[in-house]
């Protein structure tokens, strides 16, 4: 019984081993990435596999396109793209005066370095939800996401763990504290959105972008100022444990929804977890995202911002598939260790959605996106801690 513990019986996942050059990646900022002329960028493919366009459009979306894709292209540039930038504009203004109207006369919740307006209470707050999703899965259709194919699973996985810890059914019902996925691309945000308007954790500056601003304190988004050496300020861990257990102890507070990853994938692989999402021991709920495609990638990995929408904006047809796993209870073992919650819960993830478990981050993913970019030498952001 201890071993189930802490042996998941989940489905058998590849695991992508770290490079062993990668463990002092950051002490200099001088030394090449690329050692000689055989260690080229098909090289640093394999490495950073998680991190690899394998569209169409290639890396950086810089590829050579086929005549036809061209056509196809240059077709929807002139028709599809200012249309879609049109209509998606003026979504995101309705939904902010939806959301200016229902706080007008409201001060925001605010507390150690964040505000927002999750609290309200009435229909204020179902105005809010319900326009939200409403708006969000409208952007998703808008945008070629004309059907999502939505799984439920049952996991032996979770069911086994609750009937160690010897769960009886009205402990089963217990609330979750948050939300779990892969992350793939910024879309997984309006997915989430239209599926159950989480509260997610976003940057100190997205609270100052005009119209974003006042949407994200309406979802309730917990800010982060990494730079902040206030103290009361006490770090992404702390504001988003609190969070977590208030979700999870409160039906009217909003669920959290994290990337445990940290950064974004091409969605074939999972990283590894941060703890984060698990220190609050509170059960989660993993949903796992696909983007299923023929010619362009939705995955916002190795490819500017702009140049990613613009591509997106003009696929006739994007597809995307989401898998929902029952409530994960922590074992007493895992409650007692985090890291071991959060690895088990990876694992669960990458057997349910045929993902491939890779030990690589986000350093390996700066230095891939260096050589790509044409910088042979390791960037100096590889000294900046990784929260």
């Amino acid at each position: 019984m201890e071993s189930e513990l802490t042996d998941l019986k989940s489905k058998p996942s590849k695991t992508l081993e770290p490079d062993p050059t990668h463990d002092d990646a950051s002490t200099k900022d001088d030394r090449p990435l690329l050692k000689s002329a055989d260690d080229n960028i098909q090289q640093l493919e394999k490495k950073f596999a998680a991190y690899v366009r394998n569209d169409v459009y290639g890396t950086l979306g810089r590829g050579k396109l086929p005549f036809k894709e061209k056509l196809l292209l240059g077709f929807a540039f002139v028709t599809l793209l200012p249309l879609r930038i049109v209509l998606g504009i003026a979504i995101v203004f309705v939904y902010y005066f939806i959301c200016r109207i229902c706080t007008l006369f409201s001060k925001p919740h605010q507390g150690e370095e964040q505000e927002g307006y999750a609290h309200l209470g009435g229909w204020r707050r179902t105005v809010i939800v319900r326009s939200g999703r409403f708006l969000s899965r409208s952007l998703l259709f808008l945008v070629g996401f004309y059907w999502i194919s939505e799984t439920r699973k049952d996991s032996a996985n979770t069911l086994e763990n609750s009937k160690t810890e010897g769960m009886n059914q009205s402990v089963k019902q217990e609330r979750p504290g948050a939300i779990v996925s892969n992350h793939i691309s910024y879309l997984d945000i309006l997915y989430h959105m239209s599926s159950s308007f989480p509260s997610f954790v976003a940057k100190r500056s997205v609270a100052k972008i005009p119209l974003i601003g006042l949407i994200s304190k309406c979802l309730g988004c917990v800010y982060v100022q990494r730079e902040s050496k206030s103290s009361v300020f006490k770090g992404v861990a702390g504001v988003v444990n609190e969070r977590v257990r208030e979700a999870h102890q409160s039906e009217s507070a909003p669920m959290m929804m994290l990337f445990p990853e940290g950064t974004t994938t091409n969605g074939d692989y999972l990283l590894p977890f941060k703890t984060g999402a698990f220190l609050a021991v509170a059960p989660v709920v993993p949903i796992i995202l696909r983007y299923p495609y023929q010619r362009f990638s939705p995955a916002w990995d190795s490819i500017s911002g702009v140049r990613h929408v613009v591509f997106l904006l003009s696929q006739f047809v994007n597809h995307m598939e989401v898998t929902r796993l029952p409530v994960y209870y922590p074992s007493q073992q895992e409650k007692d260790d985090p890291k071991l919650y959060a690895n088990n819960v990876r694992r669960l993830m990458a057997g349910e959605g045929n993902l491939i478990l890779s030990d690589i981050g986000l350093a390996e993913k700066r230095i891939y996106h260096a050589a790509v970019n044409g910088n042979n030498s390791l960037p100096s952001v590889l000294h900046q801690k990784d929260d």
